[in-house]
């Protein structure tokens, strides 16, 4: 296959963005330079199409009418199931829909994605599949991921189970919605800033965010390596266990994850043997601008429950955590911006496996549809376009710099307490609101969780009460890699409760 070949208008554009002043007469040499230059990709383009092109496999779905959809939490249904007696058989699945499930449409919440069809399997898909999970459809998520609330997606507002005037909480809107109402068991969401926890949280479900690297990230569309993400969420702590169970571990394709990672059988870690654990209170995860105090009161009792199970519970400063938001704030708005938007949707500079076929579509449809994309992508934009061109990126620089500091500071108090705890999210869960352009409720209720996702600790949410008929949740964060301690005292907990109640 040939490439395109530039234009002269091209040359000239290309040089007034990196600043140059050619001169006129040297113009026709460096076109012919990029066109002599682009022999080489015609060859990576012919070799790429020979060996590497994955074939489309055919798979059924469809588009649920409204009256199939009342949430609107689906995107596209599917049945999709390998028939291997694992783990997972007769377990049915929905995926977020920023991660790949072959020949499935993926819309990622935005126009800039609709129309693309995946032709690999995500590296959590596979292995669903092969411990015997029906993948039951794709959930919708919130414009390319980046909203806490549930009213940016494309196809419109994702409602709450318990209440279907208020929000489910973003992104991982539609999963959460769909585990609460019972239309499936489990579901796999995506989380950079909180997008699993808030939005189970809000949905009174489970929902883990494992140590960044755990899970690999390969087949979903990444924000910004450093803070991605995928999880489970469930109804109960003991299936979101047996997920990760199932999803964890190297695949040999993602950069995020380390060398030698290990995994264990994290069904087999909640043996409900708690006594000698210690249980610290966050101080700074409390009494936040907009916190509920109804919310506060409800996590701080129930944190004090663990005593009823022989835990030690004690108060514990964090200072860093009134400003490590911030420097994720900064992280993710240029890290995302860089990555995600100039970066077509993957990026460049980092070994893994690519999906170049969506990189092609985004970097057109990006453009196509720039106008329909949510208020909320739009200012994210165009913060990062000026922390990246006019402050250079030397902001992000700095945060990166800083998030050691801050990883210090939780690793600190986790050597007083084997894990922390704090509200999931400052408030229950809001009306969905009539302008669609606020950023407060697209934007606010990260500033417990999205501190997790620059440090990479472990953090899950669990059901802490209602309030006024509204679910809320308690966070639980761990010690990096130690997910099973994280996932033991949240099972502790459920039993302690009796379970969760039910939308």
């Amino acid at each position: 296959m040939v490439v395109s070949r530039p234009s002269a208008a091209d040359i000239d554009a290309a040089a007034r963005h990196y600043g140059f002043h050619l001169d006129p007469d040297a113009q026709p040499g460096f076109r012919a330079f990029v066109t002599r230059t682009l022999g080489s990709y015609d060859l990576v383009d012919e070799l790429y199409n020979q060996i590497a092109r994955p074939q489309t496999p055919e798979r059924a779905y469809q588009f649920p009418s409204p009256d199939e959809n009342p949430l609107g939490a689906w995107y596209v249904t599917a049945e999709i199931a390998s028939g291997a007696d694992g783990p997972l058989a007769g377990r049915v699945v929905a995926i977020k829909d920023n991660i790949a499930v072959a020949g499935i449409p993926m819309m990622n919440g935005s126009r800039s994605v609709e129309g693309f069809i995946p032709s690999r399997d995500a590296s959590v898909v596979e292995r669903l599949l092969a411990a015997g999970a029906t993948i039951a459809g794709k959930s919708v998520c919130e414009d390319l991921c980046c909203s806490s609330s549930s009213f940016t997606a494309a196809s419109g507002p994702v409602r709450n189970p318990w209440d279907a005037a208020r929000e489910t909480g973003g992104s991982s809107s539609g999963s959460a919605a769909l585990v609460a109402a019972g239309a499936v068991e489990l579901a796999i969401g995506g989380d950079q800033a909180g997008s699993i926890r808030i939005p189970a949280s809000l949905c009174g479900i489970v929902g883990l965010k494992p140590t960044h690297g755990l899970v690999p990230y390969t087949g979903a569309i990444p924000l910004e390596r450093t803070i991605d993400h995928l999880g489970p969420m469930a109804r109960s702590v003991a299936d979101a266990a047996l997920l990760l169970s199932v999803i964890a571990g190297p695949d040999g394709l993602d950069p995020r994850q380390p060398n030698g990672l290990v995994t264990v059988d994290y069904q087999a870690a909640l043996t409900g043997d708690v006594g000698d654990l210690r249980v610290g209170i966050v101080t700074e995860g409390f009494g936040h601008r907009h916190s509920m105090s109804e919310v506060d009161e409800l996590v701080r009792s129930a944190a004090q429950r663990f005593t009823e199970i022989g835990c030690a519970v004690g108060e514990v400063s964090v200072p860093w955590h009134r400003h490590a938001f911030h420097v994720a704030a900064v992280i993710i708005i240029d890290g995302g911006t860089y990555q995600m938007l100039d970066g077509n949707g993957c990026g460049l500079g980092a070994d893994g496996l690519y999906d170049p076929e969506l990189m092609a579509h985004f970097a057109t449809q990006r453009l196509a549809n720039a106008d329909q994309l949510s208020f909320v992508v739009k200012a994210m934009a165009l913060s990062g376009h000026y922390g990246l061109h006019a402050l250079g990126g030397a902001t992000y620089a700095k945060a990166r710099n800083l998030v050691p500091f801050v990883r210090a500071g939780y690793d600190d108090a986790l050597d007083q307490y084997d894990v922390l705890v704090m509200p999931t999210t400052p408030v229950t869960a809001q009306p969905l609101p009539d302008n669609m352009t606020e950023l407060g409720p697209a934007m606010g209720k990260v500033v417990n969780t999205a501190p997790f996702d620059i440090t990479g600790h472990p953090a899950i949410t669990v059901p802490a009460g209602l309030v006024d008929g509204l679910p809320a949740g308690m966070m639980i964060v761990g010690k990096r890699f130690d997910d099973a301690t994280v996932l033991k005292i949240a099972n502790a907990y459920e039993s302690l409760c009796g379970g969760f109640p039910t939308a």
